[in-house]
């Protein structure tokens, strides 16, 4: 089975071989995934862009990890952090999560372990504490990635699934264009807006189409976006 996701990770780490590894390895389970090279590069990004996770390397040029951190979570920024650092003294890892860091991984470490500690933190309670998302018999399975309409299976892409799974989990909220471009595909893909309206027109024929009798759900909020009518 495909796992499909919309979840967005930002790695922040200057040796250029592991960051790109991870991503790489991210990016075949199918995550949108940043790199920044450097901590000033990293913090100015994670201060901009509402990333679901960040992978943060304690020491960097610039700004270094604990900084990083320290600057996050004194904005309020709630983002999930995982650390990762050559320093392996028990003092290095409480200073870590003192910082706020929510985990902590000392190199050098198995990409498998990483993944496995990148899922434990997605699963933790936020805005929606429930693996599934439901709105008027429309329901997706964000960990067995299946989608259902009164019961019906309806088969979709990745790119669909991760653009229902950003809609149904800000249910009655407009969604620009640039919103959803943010959280669905990586930074660097070449996306236009009228791929958004190509894709929302899919999901459409899709969810909404096959039940006329039912609620459309998704809708256009002219000259702001889209949303998914949750009522």
């Amino acid at each position: 089975m495909i796992e499909y996701k919309v979840m967005r990770i930002l790695i922040i780490e200057d040796d250029h071989k592991i960051a790109n590894a991870v991503k790489k390895g991210l990016e075949q389970e199918s995550y949108a995934v940043d790199v920044s090279y450097n901590g000033q590069d990293g913090l100015g990004s994670a201060m901009t862009v509402d990333y679901d996770l960040i992978i943060l390397d304690r020491m960097l040029p610039e700004v270094d990890g604990i900084k990083i951190c320290q600057a996050l979570r004194k904005e309020k920024k709630q983002n999930p952090i995982i650390m990762l650092t050559a320093k392996d003294k028990i003092e290095d890892r409480v200073e870590g999560l003192n910082a706020g860091a929510d985990d902590y991984l000392v190199k050098p470490f198995a990409f498998e372990e990483l993944l496995a500690r990148v899922r434990a933190l997605m699963r933790r309670p936020s805005k929606v504490a429930d693996n599934k998302l439901t709105v008027d018999g429309l329901e997706i399975d964000t960990v067995g990635f299946t989608v259902k309409r009164d019961g019906k299976d309806i088969t979709l892409s990745s790119t669909e699934f991760a653009l229902l799974e950003y809609l149904m989990r800000n249910a009655g909220r407009i969604l620009t264009k640039n919103n959803i471009i943010d959280h669905v595909w990586n930074y660097d893909a070449d996306v236009l807006p009228n791929t958004v309206e190509v894709y929302i027109g899919y999901l459409r024929n899709k969810i909404d189409k096959p039940y006329p009798q039912k609620i459309q759900l998704i809708q256009t909020v002219r000259g702001f976006g889209y949303k998914i009518n949750n009522k």
